[in-house]
C-alpha cells in the first residue's frame, strides 16, 4: 500500500481533486537538451501509477495530505440535562460568566505579562523565520562572491624553469548553483514549514487556554481558602462562647471538668484549621503572582475579600465535534500530521536525480591593474548537471518507509488526542453537574447542623443535657460549613475545568483590547493614581502576531 493510499485510509475520504497550482519553478531551463537524459532516466524509474501521482500532485512526489478521520460522538452523555445546552458557545471571554471584576483584572494582566506565553510567542517568530528560509530554497541555493590574492614562487631546479620565478595572481568572481525543484522537494519543505508555523500558533493558543484556566483556578482556590478560614474563625468565636458557658457552669458546680475540657478540645481543634487555610491561601496567592509575571508578593491588598465566584445555572457547551475546531492542542496535533506527510515527499525525492544549473563568472590576472581588463581577464562557465544516488536505494527507500511510519504515528496520536479531549470534556460536564447537587446537599446539611447547635446550646444552658451533645453539634457545624465552602469552590473549579476542556479563551487574542477589559485597565497594570505601570521584563519582549503577513492562519 502506498503512502498516498495509507493517508486515504486514515482520512476515510478520497483525496482532494487536483494538485497545487504552483508548477515546477525550473522554467524553460528544464527543457535544456543536456537535461533530457536525466529526465528520461527519472521517468523510467516511475511506475505508471507513480507518474500519474507525480502529475496529479502538482509535479511533486510523495502523497498529498488528507486529514485523518477522528472518532467522535454525536452528543454529550448528559445532553438531556437542562443545565447542559448543546448550542453554539462563545467562549472567547468565558471567565466573565463569574461576574467577578477581580478575576477579570487578573486575566487581563496575565494575558499581557505571563512569561510562558511570551516564550510561545517567540516560537511563532522562530517558525515564521524558518518558513522564509524554506521559501528561499526555491531560488538558487548557492550565491557567493569570492576573491583572492596570492604571491607565488616556482622552483628554479625543474626542467624548462621560467626566467621569472615570482608571480602574483589576482582573481574575483561569483559562483551560483540552482537545484531545480523538479520533484517538488523544496515545495514539500515549504509545506512542512507552513504546517509547523500553524502548529506554533496553535501552541500559543494552547498555552493561552491553559494560562487562563490556571489563573481562574488559582483565584477560585484563593477565595475558597478565604471563605473556609472565615468560617473557621467564626466557629472559633462561637465555640469560645460555649467554653465560657462550660467554665461558668463548672465554677457554679453545675457541670463537670469534662465539659470544660471537651469545650476546649473543640476550640483548639477548630483554631488549628486557620493556619492551614492561611497557608493554602498564600500558596494560591504565590501561584497567581508567577502567572502574572511578578515575583511572589501579597496580593490581598489589591484583591481584598470576596466570596467564591458563583457559576451560572446553565452552560452552553456546543457539540463534541466542536472540539476539533476549538481546541488548540487538537489543531496543533493535526498540523503536525500535515508536516510529517510532506516529509514523506522530501524523502521520496531522493529516489530521483537532483537536477541543477551551475555557473561561474569572474576576472583573473597577474597584475591588479589588468584584473578588469575587458574580455582578456574574464573567465566563466555555465551548464547543467545532475546528481543521482543510484547505489543508495536501500537507504533511501527505508528512509521513505521510516517517514511514512512517523506519519502513521502522528495520525494515531492526533486521533488519540481527540479521544482524550472528548473524555476531558465529559469529565468536566459530569463534575459540574454532580458538584452542583453535592453543594446543595452540603448547604442544607450545614444549615441543619447550625440549627441543631443552637437548640443544643440552649438545652445545655437550661441544664437538660450535658456538654457532650454540644461538643458533637459544634464539631458538626465546623465540619459541614467547611465542606459546604469547599464544595462551592469545587463547582467553580469544575466549570473552569470544563471551559479548559472545551478549549475556551484563545479567541481573546483576536479581540480588541477594549472588549477584553471593558471595565478599564487592570490595577495590576497601573499605578494607584491610574498612570501606566513601568513595563516588566516580560512586557519588553515583542508581542507575537496571531498570523504572519501574507500567510493564511489555521482554519477556525
Amino acid at each position: 500500500m502506498t503512502a498516498q493510499n495509507r493517508q486515504k485510509k486514515l482520512a476515510g475520504i478520497p483525496p482532494p481533486g487536483g494538485g497545487r497550482t504552483d508548477g515546477c519553478p525550473a522554467g524553460p531551463s528544464c527543457r535544456l537538451r543536456t537535461l533530457h537524459l536525466a529526465a528520461v532516466l527519472a521517468l523510467f524509474a516511475f511506475s505508471g501509477c507513480g507518474l500519474n501521482q507525480w502529475v496529479h500532485n502538482g509535479f511533486k512526489v510523495g502523497p498529498n495530505y488528507c486529514k485523518p478521520a477522528v472518532p467522535l460522538a454525536s452528543e454529550w452523555i448528559d445532553y438531556r440535562d437542562p443545565n447542559i445546552q448543546s448550542v453554539p458557545a462563545d467562549l472567547a471571554v468565558w471567565w466573565t460568566v463569574f461576574r467577578d471584576p477581580a478575576l477579570d483584572d487578573l486575566v487581563q494582566a496575565a494575558s499581557r505579562r505571563n512569561i510562558n506565553l511570551r516564550v510561545a510567542g517567540m516560537r511563532i517568530l522562530e517558525a515564521r523565520y524558518r518558513r522564509q528560509i524554506a521559501v528561499g530554497e526555491l531560488f538558487p541555493q548557492l550565491q557567493e562572491a569570492a576573491g583572492s590574492y596570492s604571491r607565488n614562487k616556482l622552483s628554479a631546479n625543474v626542467a624548462n624553469a621560467p626566467a621569472e620565478l615570482w608571480f602574483s595572481n589576482w582573481d574575483v568572481g561569483m559562483n551560483a548553483a540552482w537545484e531545480l525543484d523538479f520533484w517538488g522537494r523544496f515545495r514539500r519543505a515549504v509545506e512542512v514549514a507552513d504546517a509547523e508555523l500553524d502548529a506554533s500558533i496553535e501552541n500559543y493558543d494552547e498555552v493561552l487556554v491553559l494560562l487562563l484556566a490556571e489563573v481562574a483556578s488559582s483565584y477560585v482556590e484563593m477565595r475558597t481558602f478565604q471563605e473556609r478560614r472565615s468560617y473557621a474563625a467564626k466557629n472559633v468565636i462561637a465555640q469560645e462562647n460555649a467554653l465560657k458557658i462550660a467554665e461558668e457552669r463548672f465554677e457554679n458546680g453545675k457541670a463537670t471538668k469534662r465539659d470544660v475540657e471537651q469545650a476546649r478540645t473543640i476550640v483548639e481543634q477548630t483554631r488549628s484549621l486557620v493556619p492551614e487555610f492561611e497557608a493554602g491561601q498564600r500558596v494560591a496567592n504565590n501561584r497567581l503572582c508567577i502567572l502574572l509575571g511578578l515575583p511572589p508578593q501579597d496580593l490581598a491588598g489589591r484583591l481584598g475579600e470576596s466570596p467564591i465566584p458563583q457559576t451560572p445555572p446553565q452552560v452552553a457547551v456546543g457539540i463534541p465535534a466542536d472540539l476539533i475546531r476549538r481546541r488548540p492542542d487538537i489543531r496543533r496535533a493535526e498540523r503536525e500530521v500535515a508536516a510529517q506527510s510532506a516529509r514523506i515527499g522530501i524523502a521520496q525525492s531522493d529516489l530521483y536525480p537532483h537536477i541543477s544549473i551551475n555557473g561561474t563568472f569572474g576576472w583573473a590576472a597577474a597584475d591588479f591593474g589588468d584584473l578588469f581588463d575587458g574580455n582578456r581577464s574574464t573567465f566563466g562557465g555555465i551548464g547543467p548537471a545532475f546528481r543521482w544516488d543510484v547505489l543508495n536505494y536501500g537507504r533511501i527507500v527505508n528512509n521513505v518507509r521510516a517517514q511514512d511510519a512517523r506519519f502513521q504515528q502522528a495520525a494515531y496520536a492526533y486521533q488519540q488526542k481527540v479521544l482524550e479531549a472528548a473524555r476531558e470534556a465529559e469529565d468536566g460536564i459530569v463534575k459540574l453537574l454532580t458538584n452542583h447537587r453535592r453543594s446543595k446537599y452540603l448547604d442544607a446539611s450545614a444549615q441543619a447542623a447550625e440549627n441543631a447547635r443552637a437548640i443544643t446550646v440552649k438545652q445545655y444552658n437550661e441544664g437538660t443535657v450535658d456538654f457532650t451533645p454540644v461538643f458533637i453539634a459544634e464539631s458538626q457545624v465546623a465540619q459541614m460549613q467547611d465542606l459546604a465552602a469547599a464544595a462551592r469552590g469545587q463547582i467553580a473549579q469544575s466549570l473552569i475545568e470544563l471551559y479548559r476542556a472545551l478549549g475556551g479563551g484563545w479567541e481573546m487574542r483576536l479581540l480588541p483590547q477594549g472588549e477584553i477589559a471593558s471595565a478599564g485597565p487592570s490595577p495590576f497594570l497601573t499605578e494607584p493614581d491610574g498612570r501606566p505601570k513601568p513595563p516588566e521584563p516580560a512586557e519588553m519582549l515583542p508581542a507575537p502576531l496571531p498570523t504572519p503577513p501574507g500567510k493564511q492562519g489555521p482554519s477556525r
